[in-house]
């Protein structure tokens, strides 16, 4: 028994049939399969392969560029069921593109609810647009971060933010959002705090190292004082798991401390003028805050070493010299370099 009669034996009669008619087909309209091009498809068709077309040539500089290919990519799915449906009756082009369709519907959602105007607190826009904007930290972030653990507090016109040797520096941090404080040691003025200033940013980068040591001045609200206040011990958990904010927040209290020391070497500096150093920083004093309250609270003299440190005896050459003197104090590392470089 030959193979072509194994075949016919064991295969089903129309299978055999068609197997045959299949070998009969000349040759010549083998060749000729793509002889003449077939119609064109509907307008429909194209329509959905220009949407395609159009979503991925969109360019990666445009800010919603994303959105705008997803959406194209759901417009051109759609057309291509319409056409799958009611011009070629193919049910397996139109299950394949309702996926399609569902998939990049989902992801276009997803994008325009994630470039949703996130809403700020109005007491908190100032130091968002002040602060933060400038340096690109995205509103969410700064949702995240004035959301959770802290809170925002007054204190009327008299009352202490801090007392010098009662009030611990590990609890919190805090920015003033309005109003106006003062600063003094053993009833000797020394400087203001104003808004979008931090309050406690000299006692927070020198404890970092050390903890349960005590403010040693004393902080009063001239004015009804408002301001926004961190836990400290939460504050810290947060911004290890958020790198680019601590990279923020070491350069804004690097810059709020320079500014301090800016005021502590004029004193006497009007409303006006000191509202105007956050705009243009400039670091005038050798002795950085803490060196000054830790060399006034460990002498008998202190109110003599206090009259000494006002007078301003220090130039910007001194400061110079100094500029390792002062990054040992505060440890700031890479914002002592943004600040002197």
């Amino acid at each position: 028994m030959d193979t072509e009669n194994i075949l016919i034996t064991m295969l089903p009669m129309n299978f055999t049939t068609d197997a045959a008619n299949v070998t009969k087909v000349p040759l010549y309209e083998e060749e000729a399969v793509c002889g003449n091009w077939r119609e064109i498809h509907h307008l429909v068709f194209h329509l959905a392969n220009a949407c395609f077309a159009i979503g991925v040539v969109v360019p990666t500089t445009f800010n919603l560029h994303m959105i705008f290919l997803r959406g194209m990519l759901c417009l051109g799915c759609a057309f291509f069921i319409m056409w799958a449906v009611l011009f070629r009756c193919a049910l397996d082009i139109m299950i394949w593109n309702v996926v399609f369709l569902g998939i990049n519907f989902l992801h276009f959602v997803y994008l325009v609810y994630k470039k949703r105007p996130i809403k700020i607190e109005k007491e908190l826009k100032g130091i968002y647009c002040r602060m933060f904007e400038p340096l690109h930290v995205p509103p969410e972030l700064f949702k995240r971060l004035t959301g959770q653990f802290c809170s925002i507090q007054t204190l009327a016109k008299g009352q202490m933010y801090a007392a010098e040797n009662k009030t611990s520096v590990d609890d919190r941090l805090s920015i003033l959002l309005k109003g106006r404080m003062k600063v003094s040691y053993r009833g000797h003025f020394l400087h203001d705090i104003y808004p979008n200033s931090y309050i406690d940013s000299p006692e927070y980068r020198s404890t970092e190292m050390n903890r349960g040591e005590t403010f040693q001045v004393t902080i009063t609200a001239e004015d009804t004082c408002m301001f926004l206040c961190w836990s400290r011990e939460r504050l810290t958990y947060f911004l290890e798991s958020e790198p680019f904010l601590c990279e923020i927040f070491k350069y804004l209290i690097g810059k709020d401390i320079t500014n301090k020391l800016y005021s502590l070497n004029d004193p006497t500096l009007s409303d006006k003028v000191a509202k105007k150093i956050d705009r243009h920083p400039s670091l005038s004093s050798q002795l950085s805050v803490m060196q000054m309250r830790n060399s006034m609270a460990s002498t008998s003299d202190g109110e003599d070493g206090l009259q000494n440190f006002l007078r301003g005896t220090s130039t910007a050459s001194s400061l110079r010299n100094n500029h390792q003197e002062f990054y040992n104090a505060y440890g700031t590392g890479r914002v002592a370099h943004d600040i002197f470089c």
